[in-house]
């Protein structure tokens, strides 16, 4: 059957959720008011870092629509983190901050207003630290320790992976090139700020809506963090107004509003500030980098070495995964017969980096593909032409044993090239005066999916119960996570092309974990796979 044969698969039909989008009835976790709800509020630090001596919530506690006022003391002395080997983060800091932003206490009130003012009232004395705010800064200072664990006196993570004689290479090459580049960090900007709404009820079962795109983390990671029964638990992905990567991990304002929810026996609503989702980000981490190529007369690359210095802010997050990511896909892309990758991940008193579109690998792509120019020049080869010669093969495997399959990247550079006249750019005068026309070209490569759970496991990523009744309609439940991709759109129109039904037919209820199988959550681009 071609793609032209299918009667929904393919065609041009409107997302499942496009009505209730664009009339504005969609229910965001902001949006959501439940009977008796109260406003919860965090206080966050105003040090990079410092020892928490006491906190003073009695002034707090006795303002008129307070329901409560908790600190660290207040839940369960347990760290964590969505990586297992990087459980370094409390939902309320106990001994000290490591960043402007952390949060120390927080407030349950009759309305957000009142919440405020109740945190401009908690008296927090603190011991300034040493601020490392910089890669520089905290390689110098190991004896400033902003976590007691690691590879190392402030590195999250060290990495060093060598296939092949890299040194035999360079020597062996026409020209090699040493190129150090710095590649700036940036914060993610979800039109939909982090919002959550928890309800303990009295039978001792919880419920969490949030903006989440990794509902099954998050409920995994509340048990253990409540000390409660997982099966007491149940997590709804609310509507995602914007993922990016910066909503997969758990946050503070998911477990306060829960516990908050089981003191009030209210149900508790934390909705963050523009300002206080710059704390938490988790976007894309500042990398200072080094790359060392070695290449033919003809622009082949002899052999390759890199290495990168992630600035990964004050917690891991999936720094770990992004450390090896800054090396590990780089020789997907060009031919590279030697390859040596070094890297370390560096913690700062910042807030925390972590799985912003792709983590790990736009920074040494950038680096790579400026040096592949640099190079271009320097042998006196057209830049766009050196690149298609040096493309990986279909169906080979990289130096570092990656396995790839089909390769539509020359195809694609053809098409660019033409469509862009490149080569008639290149050719035209480039005029007189200071400023100048330019026009420049980069490929990359990364991979689609995810190759095993962020927690080992044997069970499946994935799945989804399809229910059809007697009214002639179809229910989709599945745990996968629209954050905007348009995967619960797919859900409904593989079953309507399956049995010939219409996509309207389709209900498609996502992501909750008392009703859907499990599944991992939305990142790597691995929920339409």
């Amino acid at each position: 059957m071609t793609k032209h044969e299918f009667s929904v698969v393919g065609q041009p039909l409107p997302k499942i959720d496009a009505w209730g989008k664009v009339a504005g009835e969609t229910r965001y976790a902001d949006d959501l008011v439940l009977p008796r709800m109260a406003y919860g509020k965090l206080l966050r630090s105003t040090h990079a870092h410092a020892r928490i001596l006491s906190i003073d919530v009695a002034r707090a506690r006795a303002l008129p629509g307070i329901y409560a006022v908790i600190t660290g003391a207040d839940l369960p002395p347990v760290k964590f983190g969505i990586l297992p080997v990087s459980q370094d983060e409390q939902a309320l800091c106990t001994e000290k901050v490591r960043m402007v932003g952390d949060p120390v206490a927080a407030v349950a009130a009759v309305d957000e207003e009142t919440a405020e003012r109740a945190c401009r009232l908690i008296d927090v004395a603190y011991e300034p630290l040493p601020a490392l705010m910089s890669i520089e800064e905290s390689l110098a200072h190991p004896e400033v320790r902003i976590h007691e664990y690691g590879d190392g006196p402030n590195v999250h993570k060290n990495v060093s992976l060598q296939f092949g004689d890299v040194e035999a290479a360079f020597a062996a090459s026409d020209l090699v090139r040493e190129d150090v580049f710095f590649y700036e960090g940036s914060t993610h900007l979800p039109m939909e700020q982090h919002a959550a709404v928890a309800h303990a009820t009295p039978d001792g079962k919880l419920t969490l809506w949030s903006s989440t795109q990794t509902p099954h983390y998050v409920h995994r990671l509340l048990a253990k963090i409540l000390d409660m029964p997982a099966a007491h638990i149940r997590v709804v992905a609310a509507p995602v107004g914007g993922g990016f990567g910066g909503k997969l991990d758990p946050f503070a304002h998911e477990i306060v509003a829960c516990r908050l929810s089981q003191l009030t026996g209210r149900p508790v609503k934390i909705a963050c500030t523009r300002e206080e989702v710059f704390y938490i980000h988790r976007g894309r981490h500042p990398v200072l980098m080094w790359l060392k190529t070695g290449f033919t007369r003809a622009g082949d690359i002899t052999g390759c070495h890199i290495k990168t210095w992630l600035d990964g802010g004050a917690y891991g997050s999936y720094g770990v995964a992004s450390t090896f990511y800054t090396g590990v896909i780089n020789p997907v892309t060009y031919k590279m017969p030697v390859y040596k990758f070094e890297g370390a991940r560096v913690f700062t008193n910042k807030p925390p980096c972590g799985p912003k579109r792709g983590h790990g690998t736009p920074q040494p792509r950038f680096a790579l593909e400026c040096q592949l120019d640099r190079a271009a020049e320097q042998l006196g080869l057209d830049p766009v032409d050196m690149r298609r010669r040096i493309l990986v093969e279909p169906f080979t495997k990289t130096a570092n044993h990656l396995t790839v399959t089909t390769v539509g990247l020359g195809e694609c550079i053809d098409r660019v090239v033409e469509a862009s006249g490149w080569r008639a750019k290149r050719a035209a005068p480039k005029g007189a005066g200071p400023k100048k026309r330019g026009i420049g070209f980069a490929a990359s490569a990364y991979m689609t999916g995810a190759g095993t759970a962020i927690y080992w496991n044997s069970m499946p990523h994935s799945g989804v119960v399809l229910r059809a009744d007697r009214s002639g309609g179809v229910a989709i439940l599945c745990g996968a996570t629209d954050i905007g991709q348009g995967s619960d759109s797919i859900l409904a129109y593989l079953p309507a092309e399956v049995l010939g039904i219409d996509p309207r037919d389709v209900h498609v209820h996502p992501a909750d974990t008392s009703l859907t199988p499990v599944d991992l959550g939305s990142y790597s681009s691995r929920v339409t796979l």
